[in-house]
């Protein structure tokens, strides 16, 4: 017998009411926050969320042990302070309108965007979890596209374009777009259209709350909330995770889900490109001493075989033609290569010696106490909250300061 065909065309995928096309998907929208500096950001971007042509079910904005963010958050959207916020499934208010309901919880883990999400995660009511970074908008059909997306079963996560906003109002001369995931955007060899990738890009990012349940959460200790340099490889290490234990398991990026997300001033100079590609080859190698380096380096393989040495060609070609910057994009290509290779070396010998550690968590146990109350707070940086399960990776990691420079 073959299956109906519903509202969104595709055999035994239930619609979206009024949304012809889109698989009925409920989506909850996790932001990520950490400083008041970022507070006109931060509105921009859940602005962007309740915009959406496909309304999200919830907005979750996770405050990262910043009390006072955490307070001026809630009087802003009128999240009540009596820790029923944290309840896992709460249901919107009765007069809350589709896609405007904004929730604000504490981070109830240790520092950093990894437990940032996890909370995220653990307190969320939607099928599908998508990430936006704070100081990120997205486009107004950025959810629908996910949503189509997820009307094959099979599709566990689905990724999207990111477009750098710079300070400056245009790209530096001498920045080559194969490496604006520098700055934490899509970057020039990506593949076009909606096609299967290894991982997705975590500030662009959406999964299924099954691939949590298989798979565990974002790993701390790899990414943003450890050491002081901007280190990164979160969701990497996670997309791999999920595809050893869900082997049927797509994951994709649909570039027509765009977001737009802001450089700082800060990042458009060599010296934060330097310090990123190097904090990426560090980052690599915990990666690869987890899972193997045929899984760890099998994207960055095409990448430095194909998409750099083109990259190179491309700024040769444009010195040639007297194009301004061709011959200094040529050269930090090879620079970024270089740093991200020492990195890679430096991190390989240090796991060598027994370190670094990083651990895999589920979900923080959202009845764990509000780290935001006065109570909490002086314990806010003794471990982790209890969660539900939990498993620890050859490696420790050297600090757990707050992230800087993430894109």
């Amino acid at each position: 017998m073959r299956p109906a065909r519903t509202a969104s065309g595709t055999p035994g995928v239930p619609g979206v009411p009024g949304v012809p096309g889109v698989p009925g998907v409920r989506i909850s929208v996790v932001i990520c926050v950490y400083t008041e500096e970022r507070w006109d950001d931060i509105l921009a971007a859940v602005d962007s969320v309740r915009n959406q042509s496909l309304p999200a079910q919830e907005t979750l904005l996770v405050v990262d042990h910043n009390a006072r963010l955490l307070r001026r958050l809630k009087d802003h959207y009128g999240d009540g302070d009596d820790g029923s916020d944290a309840d896992v499934g709460a249901e919107a208010d009765a007069d809350a309108g589709a896609g405007q309901r904004v929730r604000v919880v504490a981070n109830v883990g240790p520092r950093g965007l990894s437990s940032g999400r996890n909370t995220g995660i653990a307190v969320s009511g939607g099928e599908v979890i998508a990430f936006l970074d704070d100081d990120a908008v997205a486009e107004r059909d950025w959810l629908r596209h996910f949503a189509a997306a997820y009307a094959d079963p099979r599709v566990l996560a689905v990724g999207g374009r990111t477009v750098p906003v710079w300070a400056s109002r245009r790209r530096p001369v001498w920045f080559p777009e194969e490496f604006d995931w520098v700055v934490g955007c899509s970057y020039r060899g990506l593949p076009p259209g909606r096609v299967r990738v290894r991982n997705v890009l975590g500030g662009n990012a959406s999964f299924r709350r099954e691939a949590f349940d298989a798979a565990g959460g974002f790993a701390s200790g790899i990414g943003r909330d450890g050491d002081k340099r901007p280190l990164g490889c979160e969701e990497t290490e996670l997309c791999i995770r999920l595809a050893r234990a869900r082997p049927d398991a797509l994951l994709l990026i649909d570039d027509r889900a765009v977001i737009h997300h802001k450089v700082p001033a800060a990042r458009e100079r060599f010296g934060y490109f330097r310090s990123r590609t190097y904090a990426e080859g560090l980052s690599k190698a915990l990666v690869t001493r987890s899972v193997g380096a045929q899984a760890g380096l099998e994207t960055e393989r095409r990448y430095t075989t194909r998409v750099l040495p083109a990259g190179i060609a491309r700024g040769l070609r444009d010195a040639l033609l007297g194009r301004a910057g061709g011959a200094g994009r040529a050269g930090v290509i090879v620079a970024g290569v270089a740093a991200a290779a020492g990195g890679y070396l430096v991190g390989a010998a240090r796991a060598r010696r027994g370190g670094p550690r990083f651990t895999v968590a589920a979900v923080p146990d959202p009845s764990a106490p509000d780290p935001s109350a006065p109570s909490a707070h002086a314990r806010a940086d003794d471990g982790p909250a209890r969660s539900r399960h939990e498993s620890t990776h050859e490696s420790r990691h050297e600090s757990t300061s707050r992230r800087e420079g993430a894109a």
